[in-house]
């Protein structure tokens, strides 16, 4: 009863994020023995498509949570953007650590703005959601396809002729490019991933150790921020496949919730906001897609899934 199995993806930012919770876990059980099982995804796989055309969305914590059932690890560590809204019967969200801020950040030659961008100007990215945020923005930039770690990314576009990049904010700075950084984007033009920047704990139902051994680490106002969000996701049945985007965020005790639901071409964007009581964080969730279903929304992803 004192040893835990993290299960984890093995790119350098899943192992910045499981270290970072091992150390964490170690500061508070210090006769608690961790070991770290790598494991290879199908998203760690297949580099070379747009995630949008694989398809899955369980493409980065499928094979995490098929050894969480086998009882080969006792939790996994994901970010939180790519755990689905449904788990697997068994399993359970247990711990949802403090979340970095959750904007997306541009990448530019020259250090330029988005604003500043020339016209026709060449975006890496590997997000529908961000594509069809850009796109609402400015029509006239030209997306590519961009996929791989951090790394990669810095290194494909120091390669290229694009002219920017999008990533998120918590990675560029987990792995130390932060000083890259032309600008963060306000949420009014690029709306994050649901979960974006926040780091999700998952367990058996049924193991009551590894739950209340990682549950010390949960962050209350982030737990609520992440239902809300991921209620809002559910409802609307959406993945990689679809642009949504949201944020929640609690003010003087009260719980705000902004999300979105965009064509890929960026010409219709439907927008709008919920608050209430934090207790109603799914009820919240539920009622802004429903809001936004009732607005188009509905039109907008029966087209996208054709």
């Amino acid at each position: 009863m004192n040893k835990i199995i993290i299960g984890t993806r093995g790119s350098k930012l899943a192992l910045w994020q499981t270290n970072f919770v091992k150390a964490q876990l170690e500061k508070l059980f210090s006769e608690l023995n961790i070991e770290v099982n790598i494991i290879k995804t199908t998203g760690d796989k297949i580099l070379d498509s747009p995630l949008s055309q694989i398809g899955d969305k369980a493409l980065f914590t499928k094979e995490l949570e098929n050894a969480l059932l086998k009882k080969e690890i006792d939790v996994a560590v994901h970010s939180l953007k790519d755990l689905p809204t449904q788990l697997p019967d068994g399993l359970m969200l247990t711990s949802v650590l403090e979340r970095e801020k959750p904007n997306d950040v541009l990448i530019s030659k020259n250090n330029l703005k988005l604003s500043q961008l020339p016209k026709n100007a060449i975006v890496a990215t590997g997000s529908l959601r961000r594509t069809s945020q850009l796109l609402h923005c400015r029509t006239d930039l030209q997306i590519v396809d961009l996929r791989g770690n951090v790394d990669t990314r810095f290194k494909k576009f120091d390669e290229s002729n694009w002219n920017a990049m999008i990533l998120a904010f918590a990675g560029v700075k987990r792995m130390n490019y932060g000083e890259r950084i032309a600008e963060i984007i306000s949420m009014e033009i690029l709306l994050p991933a649901v979960g974006q920047a926040a780091i999700g704990i998952e367990t058996r139902s049924d193991n009551e150790f590894a739950k209340n051994v990682v549950r010390k680490l949960n962050h209350d106002e982030t737990e609520i921020a992440a239902k809300a969000e991921r209620a809002f996701l559910r409802r609307l049945e959406g993945g990689c496949q679809i642009p949504i985007g949201a944020n929640a965020t609690i003010v003087n005790g009260k719980l705000f919730l902004d999300g979105l639901i965009a064509s890929l071409n960026g010409k219709i964007l439907l927008r709008d906001s919920v608050n209430g009581k934090i207790d109603e964080a799914e009820s919240l969730g539920i009622s802004l897609a429903e809001i936004l279903l009732a607005k188009g929304g509905d039109k907008i992803l029966e087209e996208i899934r054709l």
